[in-house]
């Protein structure tokens, strides 16, 4: 099921991330869901490889998400 937009994203991941963050998740998930198609862990898959695209460019503080200074 792939994301139009981050309002369409899960709740949790509204609150927690950032709007940029937010648009790396949503593009990073729909990518890999395409790209698994036929994969009967597709969804987890996809999941899985977004969250490591928004690690690339975020580090979680005790504050929240923000952007990497690396």
């Amino acid at each position: 099921m792939p994301y139009q937009t981050n309002a369409d994203l899960p709740e949790n991941l509204q609150r927690l991330l950032p709007p940029h963050a937010q648009d790396i998740y949503r593009a990073a998930f729909n990518n890999a869901y395409f790209a698994h198609e036929g994969d009967p862990r597709q969804e987890e898959a996809a999941h899985r490889i977004a969250w490591a695209a928004v690690k690339r460019s975020y580090v979680r503080t005790p504050e929240g998400w923000r952007l990497r200074d690396d």
